[in-house]
């Protein structure tokens, strides 16, 4: 649908859906995901997800930790918004989250295996492509 990003007009797009993606820091550290299924199955990235009726984005990304990586994050704070339009016609707007401290111990899930991540040792190489150019 999309080739390029000159394709897109910016003043009537309209995301398919919210999503959130929070990232949890401790001293030099980040907490990561490898995602095991749904959209970015295999890559690494920050826990999140899709909002659900009625919810904030923040309660959406505090959820979504939980409910990814089974530990409360404390401390949250907004940290961005990112406007993702793929080439299939799939749009997202996100809402990016950090917190500087958690509750409980890390799981694996179904969804997600956590791991941490030096600040200077994230992997971009298998993270989305353009990770690269906001997450710092």
């Amino acid at each position: 649908m999309f080739k390029q990003l000159t394709d897109i007009d910016w003043t009537t797009w309209t995301p398919k859906e919210k999503a959130t993606l929070l990232f949890v820091l401790r001293d030099n550290q980040i907490l990561l995901i490898h995602k095991k299924r749904g959209l970015g199955h295999g890559k690494i990235n920050g826990p999140g997800g899709r909002l659900e009726p009625g919810e904030t984005p923040r309660q959406a990304a505090i959820r979504e930790v939980i409910e990814e990586v089974g530990i409360t994050p404390l401390n949250v704070s907004p940290s961005g918004e990112l406007l993702f339009q793929f080439c299939d016609g799939y749009s997202l707007h996100g809402y990016v989250f950090t917190a500087t401290d958690f509750q409980g111990e890390l799981i694996v899930t179904d969804e997600a295996c956590p791991e941490w991540f030096e600040l200077d040792q994230i992997p971009s190489d298998r993270m989305w492509p353009d990770d690269r150019f906001w997450m710092p």
